[in-house]
């Protein structure tokens, strides 16, 4: 195994900013002379009520906290610090005057993740602090991959939009709260018209193209509390919270009429000359009281708009 040599820079990309609290000025000037020689940001605070203060407004990337200070001691800002749901996350440096088990025992009842005793030697203590910022940030960085890897596990990779499987359960609640308050909710079906004809002309890179281009089209004219999935192939599904029967018709239309005068690549060559779509519409509480059911009608309906031409938006 390779040792690599300890270097005191914080990283280039990265200035950390931390916060020294402690009471006595000399303390608070000799660790604020060694963290920004080593290029940190340092602020500084004189009592616990202050530190709480700053940390809410400013969140810091790591505490250095004297354990005797007057009013709140060390150890319940600790606490308060570390119970937090947005401030947990935060390492604390708890120093103390001497190495003594019953203070390093309170410590760890506290929260702190690490001890540094006076007479503090700047070697120590820049080679803690950098050892807690480095854990930080590898848990920072596991934590954006966990909310890539959940966005990954809802997301069609193709077009962005929301997968089959994540529409299925979105559904499942919308219908159980729109019967629990009363409140309709619509499902529109929609399936780009000779879709297979175009993908068997132009292949599947120009069709994937189209498909993207569709599902960014839909994305920009919907509501925020819209529901947008692709259902599978050519095929999407829209969720419509809060919508009666003839308000999804409404909108099944606008959205018909903006795929219709869209200009998609190479459209010319379709059998309307055009990019179109198909579209059946289904409502809960009016056709249906639950998801399987809602899925079933609003299918039937697109498939009837697709045998009486294409191009159509057809209500269950």
């Amino acid at each position: 195994m390779r040792i690599e040599p300890f270097n005191d820079t914080p990283s280039r990309n990265r200035t950390e900013y931390l916060l020294i609290v402690d009471d006595k000025a000399n303390n608070r000037l000799l660790l604020n002379t060694y963290l920004t020689s080593a290029g940190y940001t340092v602020q500084m605070a004189r009592t616990g009520e202050e530190a709480l203060a700053l940390i809410e407004t400013r969140p810091p990337s790591l505490v250095l906290l004297d354990i005797r200070l007057p009013g709140l001691n060390g150890y319940e800002v600790c606490r308060r610090i570390k119970t937090s749901d947005q401030l947990g996350f935060i390492p604390v440096i708890l120093i103390t005057a001497v190495e003594e088990e019953e203070e390093r025992l309170k410590g760890i009842e506290s929260g702190a993740d690490d001890f540094i005793s006076r007479p503090i030697h700047k070697l120590e203590l820049l080679t803690r602090v950098k050892s807690l910022l480095r854990i930080k940030r590898l848990h920072e960085e596991l934590q954006q991959k966990n909310i890539q890897l959940q966005q990954m596990a809802i997301t069609d990779g193709l077009t962005g939009l929301y997968n089959y499987p994540y529409f299925r359960k979105i559904l499942r609640q919308e219908v159980l709260r729109s019967l629990r308050y009363g409140q309709p909710v619509s499902l529109l079906m929609m399936d780009i018209d000779f879709f297979k004809m175009y993908n068997d002309q132009f292949g599947h890179p120009q069709g994937d193209q189209i498909l993207r281009q569709f599902a960014l089209l839909l994305c920009k004219n919907i509501r925020q509390t819209d529901f947008l999935a692709r259902y599978g192939g050519e095929e999407f599904a829209l969720i419509l919270p809060s919508t009666d029967k003839n308000s999804a018709l409404i909108v099944g239309e606008k959205l018909r009429k903006l795929v219709e005068n869209a200009r998609f690549p190479l459209c010319e060559k379709l059998p309307f000359g055009r990019v179109t779509i198909s579209i059946g519409v289904a409502n809960v509480p009016q056709d249906a009281k639950e998801d399987e059911r809602l899925i079933q009608l609003a299918d039937q309906a697109l498939y009837r708009a697709k045998r009486e031409g294409r191009n159509r938006t057809i209500l269950a």
